[in-house]
């Protein structure tokens, strides 16, 4: 079966002067939409198309990837209002439509919103700001398999609360990334990989941007070495550094640091200096 507002593997079956007619062997024939068709583009040939519905109502295809597909998430620019709605760019031609009914409040030319696109009652292709309504606050007992402590993750950063910052995860959940365990700079609508902390008896995901557990440390003590050795033996590092420049050395949280410099201290492999940092042995 074909899925529709998604990415689809078919093959070319049909060319008719400049139309061409892709299969998957199942479903109905569907257009080739593409002005220009890519290059080696003969029958019996595969391509991965993005598949649609048409203003007529017919399944038509394009070989352009949107920013986004059916029931995903995504951070998108208005680029135009009319009397049915705002209009987004997906990065297709074709702009997609937030239809008024579809809006918390009045979207604004310029901006950018967090949308779900979503299929309507015809098939067609429309993106809704009511995204509530599609993430879950928490994991259910019949998900309790979707989400494991340390498993990456894709995040789309969404509001800024008093505890930190929430985020979009895998385009179905809920997590929380706390203001002290950021260590980077990072906007709304930024789509980033991300690391489960804990899972917590509420159901609730805390979330992390570096990898948890000694796992990431084994890692960072080969990067410290390597870092020493470049440096003369020296590092101006140390467990009482800022975490600002802790991250900006290494891209990690000073826990981090602490533990693989500790590990380093007890192979007696550096030594280290509150003041001087540390030092190779």
């Amino acid at each position: 079966m074909l899925s529709i507002g998604k990415i689809n593997t078919l093959t070319v079956v049909k060319k008719q002067g400049p139309d061409i007619y892709l299969d998957n062997g199942v479903s109905a024939k569907v257009l080739l939409a593409d002005k220009r068709p890519p290059e080696h583009c003969e029958l019996g040939d595969s391509l991965d198309v993005f598949v649609y519905v048409d203003t007529e109502g017919h399944l038509a295809a394009t070989t352009k990837k949107p920013f986004a597909q059916v029931d995903e998430i995504a951070w998108l620019k208005v680029v135009s209002l009319n009397y049915i709605g705002a209009f987004l760019d997906w990065g297709l031609p074709k702009d997609l439509l937030v239809p008024f009914s579809e809006q918390h409040h009045e979207l604004e030319v310029g901006r950018s919103y967090l949308v779900k696109v979503f299929l309507d009652e015809q098939n067609r292709l429309a993106a809704t700001t009511k995204i509530e309504q599609f993430i879950a606050d928490e994991i259910a007992e019949d998900d309790l398999d979707t989400f494991k402590v340390g498993q990456k993750v894709s995040l789309i950063i969404a509001e800024k609360t008093d505890l930190g910052l929430k985020a979009v995860i895998n385009h179905s959940h809920w997590g929380m990334l706390y203001h002290n365990e950021l260590f980077q700079p990072v906007r709304k609508g930024q789509t980033i990989d991300g690391y489960i902390k804990q899972i917590r008896e509420d159901g609730k995901i805390d979330l992390v941007l570096q990898e948890p557990g000694y796992g990431k440390v084994v890692s960072l003590t080969d990067k410290i070495l390597n870092k020493l050795h470049q440096n003369n033996g020296v590092l101006n590092l140390s467990d009482k550094s800022p975490p600002e420049a802790i991250y900006a050395a290494f891209g990690v949280s000073k826990k981090v640091f602490k533990q693989a410099i500790g590990s380093l201290y007890k192979q007696k492999l550096i030594t280290i200096d509150d003041k001087e940092g540390i030092k190779l042995q």
